[in-house]
């Protein structure tokens, strides 16, 4: 079976600035694929390739196997659902959901079955007379998802969907899309800034940085492995230590300083900045005696004694197991 799309060596330019830096990588069929990256990172034009929106320099963009690089966006059987929804105020949820079936003449009665159909499948049987501006958010977000699957396509391209939802919104739709995914079986290529989104949802993860492609994991791997210090901090935000190796907040204990170092163990002394309580765990931020700044993460109800006041003196200590050997950047 060939692949549901693959980028071969692909380049593209907008003047002096390159935004996709000889990217390849390979999207198999019915995958939750996450493109992941800071803006100007290259993922969103990696998304309008795929789309047909825009056209590589050099390379090529193939899909089901076949070289689409020049193929115009409405030949691709991929469709897109924006950050912005893009729906028609004027008109209603049903005939938005339907506007594409309607433009290739599609019957009015399998137009309305097949709007409907999709309209139950996000849970918004009730609303196909409602216009746009009744709706939640959320509710927004569904009729978009619903438009962007009634042409049935292979490809569904979700660019920075739940941007404009508020978090407990954006959890529930999190939840919502990775499982109407499994229930359809088509591939999404999902673009996000949030690497919480695209750990929790995806098979796997392409993280961008400066338009190059630095890693392709599955989500335990990038978190666990990364293979660069910039995948180690964008992805969990772990500690880059002298730049060849990297040690996640959670695997480091705070202690007074002078404390009693276990045998085989890391420890590096320093001075709090600040610390903050996130409820079940608190963060320590600490400076060490060469300037470098050091995040440790513990239990709330750790009871293992440590200053918490800033200019307090404590030591930050870690198995040797737990650093993670990097690549140079």
């Amino acid at each position: 079976m060939s692949a549901a799309i693959e980028f071969r060596d692909v380049r593209r330019v907008f003047g002096a600035i390159v935004a996709v830096d000889r990217v390849s990588f390979t999207i198999e069929p019915g995958e939750f694929f996450s493109m992941l990256g800071p803006s100007g990172s290259g993922k969103t034009t990696c998304l309008r390739l795929i789309a047909g929106f825009e056209q590589p320099d050099a390379g090529e963009v193939c899909l089901d196997g076949l070289d689409v690089s020049a193929t115009a966006p409405y030949d691709r059987n991929v469709n897109t659902v924006f950050q912005d929804y893009a729906l028609f105020p004027h008109m209603s949820v049903l005939d938005n959901v339907t506007y594409a079936l309607r433009v290739r003449r599609v019957p009015a009665a399998e137009c309305r079955r097949r709007g409907e159909e999709m309209l139950a499948l996000v849970k918004l049987a009730d609303t196909g007379a409602r216009r746009p501006a009744q709706l939640s958010g959320g509710q927004k977000q569904r009729v978009a998802l619903a438009r962007a699957l009634v042409n049935r396509p292979k490809v569904l391209l979700l660019d920075e969907p739940l941007g404009a939802l508020d978090l407990k919104l954006r959890e529930e739709m999190q939840l919502e899309l990775r499982t109407l995914q499994r229930r359809l079986g088509i591939t999404f290529v999902y673009v996000t800034h949030d690497q919480g989104e695209a750990l929790s949802m995806s098979d796997h993860v392409a993280v961008f940085n400066s338009g190059r492609l630095e890693q392709l994991d599955s989500p335990q791997a990038l978190y666990t492995r990364p293979r660069t210090a910039f995948v180690a901090r964008f992805v969990g935000g772990a500690n880059v230590i002298d730049g060849r190796y990297a040690v996640r907040a959670e695997h480091i204990t705070v202690a007074i300083a002078g404390a009693p170092v276990p045998a085989g163990a890391v420890c590096i002394e320093g001075t709090i900045l600040d610390t903050q309580y996130h409820g079940a765990v608190r963060r320590w931020q600490v400076r060490t005696a060469d300037d470098q700044l050091i995040t440790a993460t513990r239990p709330e109800s750790d009871t293992a004694p440590a200053a918490r006041e800033p200019g307090a003196r404590v030591a930050l200590i870690w198995a040797r197991g737990h650093q993670i050997p990097l690549m140079a950047d």
